[in-house]
């Protein structure tokens, strides 16, 4: 990868844009700027892998043939550039890679060489536009030539943009075809255009933009649409929002994850705009719903799609389960609503996602990302779609992975947020005179030990908040060695003293092993990690019945050097197996286990892993309970 600041800082300097409008609401905690970030360990291995794996070695040309062919009636690979561009822009402001900037924008120069006099940019002829996935694909045309007017200030970018959108207020709104007529799910998938709209209008201050973004709303609470905020302040289940459809993939699904949360991140857009405190009482009631009734184990959720009150059923195989996509979008609205209100639960379930149903996503090696990712079974190739060689999932995975330096450290006032625990380095303004940089070395989540070097260039008083996961019971924290209480789970514990050069912080956090049970199973957990049987360390058949011993849900997981091919975190833990004699008679055994984004990752249908272990059934005692 080449890099060449000293060019771009020229790009900046040139082509800086500058935002018009002034939001009524601005995010509470905001990104320090990521090529002043670098990760390490495994985290900054993985980020550098799927950068150089998936991001650069895209050819991104390809996805923007289909936009020279006016000939689509009802796919969707309009989608595909967006989501490259989307990944690669944030690929971009970590690693500033000179190679990935050329990429970007000569893939933009030729996309808009792809616009029509009228400004449409996208691969539907006139007849069949506005059906289907026609506005879907326009929406992420609109947000991959927006991220990059970001990032360069190019006016071309902006410009095209503009058109697009223009265009698009032509052929909808009242008077008009009504969008939520449109596309698919309820209109969900067109009305998530709402997001794009509202950044434009920040961009330009056109009252145009705004004023459609309204009225898309408005369309939601019509009784033929989504109402997508009546139903989550009246407390409807996700799931439960509309009958089970006839039909799963057409306009009558009002349940389908990937879209409603969608729209739920433009919802999110307005309300920034408008400051109408119901639009973020919306996403929060929807979010808590998910959290509650559909995220799995694996920090994830839907089958085909949707939503399907997933988290009771998770014990259940089930097919074409946790969409990559969806996962991708679930971190968004969370990174979204930890940015807005600095609810620390929100990043507690970005680091679950993260480390569990993303990471599980991907091969190892980091060259394909899987479009579903099971709690149990064997994992492997991807579908392709579109009659092209790559789908939805592999072109929008990498936004997920590139998530994480924007959200490892946040800044608000004089207040730091770290949310992430891993080897990084970091160097930032917290204020125009107070200059930070700040290390921090762990193992985590192998070990439980994290150390912070703070080193601000001339001492002074700030507040330095730790993020302390909602499952970790037992903490330490301490100060130059001087111990810190008060740290509780689910929130952010804040050190608020003078700082000087060398100044440490020692945080410990509980990763005692956890037993769950659900349905009849049991399943590990050790700090943000689900535990996974793997075939791959020969010790017993992965399906079979298990007694996990444990004393009141605590188990003694024990870390292991057992490690076959592509397996990142190796444990063992104590369990009976079976249901003979020895099962019940015999001591327990010490039995492997790997973190659940390492089971089955080389795509071999020869390794079968298993999260959820069917527990044994006891007739002796009352109800005939598992044990």
């Amino acid at each position: 990868m080449k890099k060449s600041k000293f060019t771009l800082l020229l790009i900046f300097i040139s082509f800086a844009p500058a935002i018009v409008h002034a939001q009524e609401v601005s995010d509470f905690l905001k990104t320090i700027p990521q090529n002043q970030l670098k990760l390490g360990g495994y985290v900054g291995e993985k980020t550098d892998l799927i950068l150089e794996k998936r991001v650069l070695a895209q050819d991104y040309d390809y996805l923007v043939e289909p936009f020279r062919h006016k000939n689509e009636t009802h796919l969707w690979q309009m989608e595909f550039w967006g989501k490259w561009m989307l990944g690669a822009v944030a690929a971009w402001e970590y690693s500033h890679d000179a190679e990935l900037m050329d990429h970007m924008s000569k893939s933009v120069s030729s996309i808009i060489e792809t616009q029509l006099p009228n400004g449409y940019i996208g691969n539907y002829p006139v007849e069949n536009q506005l059906t289907n996935w026609d506005i879907w694909g326009r929406k992420y045309v609109l947000l991959g030539l927006l991220r990059y007017h970001d990032i360069t200030g190019d006016k071309k970018a902006l410009k095209a943009a503009r058109k697009e959108a223009d265009y698009l207020l032509t052929q909808l709104g009242p008077g008009k075809v009504n969008i939520i007529e449109t596309g698919y799910y309820h209109g969900m998938a067109s009305s998530s255009i709402l997001e794009p709209m509202i950044l434009l209008y920040n961009k330009t201050n056109n009252q145009n933009y705004l004023n459609f973004a309204k009225y898309i709303v408005e369309q939601w609470e019509t009784p033929n649409g989504p109402q997508l905020i009546a139903k989550a302040l009246n407390g409807i289940h996700v799931a439960d929002r509309f009958p089970h459809p006839e039909k799963w993939f057409s306009p009558e699904n009002g349940q389908k994850a990937y879209e409603m949360m969608s729209c739920y991140n433009g919802l999110l857009e307005l309300y920034k705009v408008t400051d109408i405190a119901n639009y973020l009482k919306a996403v929060e009631m929807t979010v808590q719903d998910i959290i509650n009734e559909e995220i799995n184990i694996a920090g994830s959720g839907s089958s085909f799609e949707s939503w399907y009150h997933g988290k009771e059923q998770q014990t259940h195989p089930t097919f074409h389960t946790m969409e990559t996509c969806v996962m991708t979008t679930w971190m968004k609205l969370n990174y979204d609503l930890l940015s807005l209100t600095g609810k620390s639960m929100y990043a507690d379930h970005i680091e679950i996602t993260y480390y569990n149903a993303l990471m599980a996503s991907t091969r190892y090696g980091g060259s394909e990302i899987a479009m579903y990712s099971p709690l149990e079974g064997s994992r492997g190739d991807h579908n392709h779609q579109c009659g092209m060689n790559i789908n939805c999932c592999s072109a929008n995975g990498p936004r997920g992975y590139m998530m994480i330096p924007r959200y490892a450290v946040m800044t608000s006032a004089d207040e730091v947020y770290i949310n992430l625990y891993t080897d990084f380095s970091a160097e930032f303004m917290l204020s125009p005179k107070s200059k930070i940089t700040l290390e921090q070395k762990t193992s985590y989540p192998e070990g439980d030990q994290i150390q912070f070097t703070i080193n601000p260039d001339k001492p002074g008083k700030f507040t330095v908040a730790l993020r302390i996961p909602d499952w970790s019971i037992q903490n330490s924290l301490l100060v130059n060695g001087e111990e810190i209480d008060g740290v509780l789970s689910g929130g952010y514990t804040k050190i608020t003293r003078t700082w000087k050069k060398g100044d440490k912080i020692e945080l410990q956090l509980d990763l005692r092993g956890r037993l769950v049970k659900l349905n009849g199973h049991a399943a590990l957990l050790r700090g943000p990690i689900a535990l996974t049987r793997d075939s791959r360390f020969n010790d017993g058949f992965v399906d079979e019945a298990v007694i996990i011993q444990h004393e009141n849900n605590i188990v003694d997981i024990q870390i292991s050097e057992t490690k076959p091919e592509g397996i990142w975190l190796s444990f063992t833990a104590p369990l009976k197996l079976g249901t003979g004699i020895a099962s019940t008679n015999d001591p327990a055994s010490q039995i492997h286990f790997c973190d659940f984004s390492s089971a089955g990752n080389t795509w071999d249908p020869n390794t079968r892993y298993k999260v959820w272990l069917p527990e044994p059934l006891n007739v002796m005692k009352t109800k005939y309970e598992a044990y």
